[in-house]
């Protein structure tokens, strides 16, 4: 089979058991990032999927992520969450972790909120602050849109100079002042992980201007753009990136479940302001 329908009918496929499932009609998706999956508790008529029942789904096998689609209604609006990504350093193709974004699209989601733990690059930044994404670099030395292109899915040639969406940051920006949360704007640089960055490395992705980095997003980001998806990203800074400073994962998780209760707040007033 061509590889192109192929991948088509998986997310026909995916997008179909989940249909059979959930309750309502999304306009709004969510990927929660490492150690930020509590916002579910907030969604009310909520139905629960783990991602090993979903066809082609593809299974997060990091700390700090669930890996659960639950869906209903969150500030009155009907959303559809990711509790958990899967990441390209697990082993999966990039066609594979943005499988979900694809489903979303044929859900009806038009409205894509990314969230993630990322290390601060940007002096000005402190543990458990947050940055809304402006701008990324791609350095995870490849791209989702790699391979044969279906028009049905997307342009070949993807336009990026608006990947984020100017409404979204602006509203959250709004909500991040009523709500006394700190939020910074700033560029997000995508590296594929899993060992984090030498000394060597840190100097070089500030100096290429980049105020955060993490492991995932980016891939989302761009298939959110190929299938007409408005983008809102936001970083959790989980660590300030310094050349004379360890970095674990279990500090990362530690300092995401601190920040996740100003995630919620944010997220609640997000979607709470979206028409």
């Amino acid at each position: 089979m061509d590889p192109v329908e192929q991948f088509k009918n998986q997310v026909r496929e995916s997008t179909h058991f989940v249909r059979e499932r959930i309750e309502v009609k999304p306009l709004i998706g969510i990927v929660l990032g490492s150690g930020l999956g509590g916002l579910v508790d907030e969604i009310k008529d909520k139905k629960v999927i783990p991602y090993r029942d979903i066809p082609h789904f593809p299974i997060p096998m990091a700390p700090g992520h669930s890996g659960n689609l639950v869906s209903g209604k969150l500030e009155g609006k009907e959303v559809i969450v990711m509790q958990g990504r899967p990441h390209y350093y697990e082993g999966y193709t990039m066609k594979g972790i943005t499988l979900p974004i694809r489903v979303f699209k044929e859900l009806g989601v038009e409205i894509l909120i990314l969230s993630n733990a990322a290390g601060g690059l940007n002096p000005d930044f402190d543990v458990r602050d947050f940055m809304i994404i402006t701008d990324h670099i791609n350095l995870m030395g490849t791209n989702p849109l790699i391979g044969l292109n279906d028009p049905e899915l997307g342009p070949r040639f993807l336009d990026m100079s608006q990947t984020y969406d100017r409404k979204l940051i602006e509203i959250a920006q709004k909500v991040a002042r009523e709500e006394g949360i700190r939020l910074h704007k700033g560029v997000y640089v995508g590296v594929p992980g899993p060992s984090y960055e030498t000394p060597a490395e840190i100097k070089f992705l500030a100096k290429i201007g980049a105020n955060a980095v993490g492991m995932s997003t980016v891939p989302e980001a761009i298939v959110a753009n190929h299938a007409g998806l408005r983008v809102l990203g936001i970083s959790c800074i989980t660590d300030v990136v310094s050349d004379k400073k360890k970095v674990t994962h279990e500090e990362v998780l530690v300092q995401a479940e601190k920040a996740e209760v100003n995630l919620r707040k944010l997220i609640k007033g997000i979607v709470r302001a979206l028409r």
